[in-house]
């Protein structure tokens, strides 16, 4: 069986990867030019400042990518590429290069959801087996996502207004610290005995969807009230008290969907999965119910091309193909392709 090599591009946001994937789970380069120096100075991602960051690397990305691959475009099978969601104008310079580089060489295009990306970078370290969960973590995304086969996304919780990530950055702000915020509060957390007590949103009995706005301003407020008194406080006992909850919530609501979908193998994904603490409980949990927990390498939670690269190389295997029409969905749903 002649093996399949694809090439991914991501540019969602602000890393510009690209990545040669070999049957969908051997990386055979992985390539990220990461933008955070340039964004640290503003808090956050300037949309502008990251389209054109992604304009000056894309086409070194591409050529590095495969120098490191030792691959030539015509030993490629199909050209993978983040269609959605994120920011409009970072993910038109990575498609639009993707149709570039596919037209020139005559290779099959594939549009793949960033969430599906995800997901698929635990295709890289361990194989699906199905019906499983997946956590999604990030800084737009918190999603419970049960699949029973390749390609089959079921969404059975979603955030109903902060992501997990924008929250611990919006907290990392108040408390002075540098973006990205979540390493940072991490690291406090791992430092205090002790922590404040912090609200947890548990939503209807019944729902596995999150809320983390009303956590967020509770910290925030707590901070606020203390200083119209003159008093501090603690950075590490408020980041341990703020991180105990989003954790509670996240591993209490996954462990809860697993037992209930009977599912073979749980999996996290995203920016926050790289969290030590969150790492640490689902761990505990899972291993407490008996049920197989992956989670893949802090390299492979952040943007990266080679989850694109996987997800797109079971896509093509599919059968799905994507046309030179190809535009930059921001919205994009998280669909079933089968």
């Amino acid at each position: 069986m002649k093996d399949i090599y694809v090439l991914g591009i991501e540019t969602s946001c602000d890393e510009t990867a690209a990545s040669i994937v070999k049957n969908g789970s051997e990386i055979i380069s992985n390539i990220v030019a990461s933008q955070i120096q340039s964004q640290k100075r503003f808090g956050g991602v300037v949309p502008e400042i990251a389209s054109r960051h992604h304009v000056e690397q894309i086409t070194l990305v591409i050529e590095e990518a495969l120098e490191v691959a030792g691959l030539q475009p015509k030993d490629l099978d199909a050209v993978a590429v983040t269609e959605g969601p994120g920011l409009v104008g970072a993910l038109l310079i990575g498609i639009h290069a993707a149709k570039a580089f596919a037209f020139a060489h005559q290779l099959p295009l594939v549009g793949v959801h960033h969430i599906a990306g995800h997901i698929y970078a635990n295709q890289l370290i361990q194989s699906m087996e199905f019906p499983l969960l997946a956590l999604i973590v990030s800084g737009g995304h918190t999603e419970l996502v049960l699949m029973e086969d390749h390609g089959s996304f079921q969404l059975i919780g979603e955030t109903r207004d902060d992501a997990a990530g924008e929250a611990y950055d919006k907290v990392a702000r108040v408390l002075g610290l540098p973006y990205p915020g979540g390493p940072h509060i991490d690291r406090l957390a791992g430092e205090s005995e002790t922590q404040i007590e912090f609200p947890r949103a548990w939503l209807e009995p019944d729902s596995y969807d999150f809320s983390f706005s009303g956590l967020k301003s509770a910290v925030i407020n707590f901070k606020h009230n203390l200083e119209q008194k003159g008093e501090s406080v603690d950075p590490t006992q408020l980041a341990a008290g703020f991180q105990a909850s989003v954790i509670d919530v996240l591993t209490t609501k996954t462990r809860k969907a697993a037992k209930e979908f009977a599912v073979k193998q749980v999996i996290a994904a995203g920016g926050v999965a790289a969290n030590k603490g969150l790492r640490a409980s689902l761990e505990t949990a899972f291993q407490e119910e008996g049920i197989p927990f992956y989670v893949p390498p802090i390299s492979l939670c952040t943007d990266n091309a080679a989850m694109i690269a996987a997800a797109g190389s079971a896509m093509y295997v599919d059968g799905i193909r994507a046309n030179l029409s190809m535009n930059g969905r921001p919205g994009m749903p998280l669909e079933s392709w089968k």
